[in-house]
C-alpha cells in the first residue's frame, strides 16, 4: 500500500502588476524545480509605495506544497 508524502515550502514572490501575479510568477519560479505541485497557501500580503501612497508593487509569502516520491 503506497502513501502520499507532502513538503511545504516557502517563498516570497514580487510583481508590479498585482497580487495575482505576484502569486503566479511565484508559482511558475517553483515550478521550474518542483514537481508534483499541490497548491499555496498565501499567508502574508505586503505592498510597496511611492510617496503619494500608490501602490508600486505587491509582494506575497506563500507556502507552496508538492508531493515527493
Amino acid at each position: 500500500m503506497a502513501s502520499d508524502v507532502a513538503k511545504v515550502i516557502e517563498v516570497t514572490a514580487a510583481s508590479s502588476k498585482g497580487f495575482e501575479d505576484a502569486v503566479q510568477s511565484g508559482l511558475k519560479k517553483v515550478g521550474k524545480t518542483v514537481r508534483h505541485i499541490k497548491g499555496a497557501w498565501i499567508n502574508d500580503i505586503n505592498v510597496v509605495t511611492n510617496d503619494d501612497g500608490k501602490i508600486s508593487e505587491w509582494r506575497v509569502n506563500m507556502k507552496v506544497t508538492f508531493l515527493i516520491s
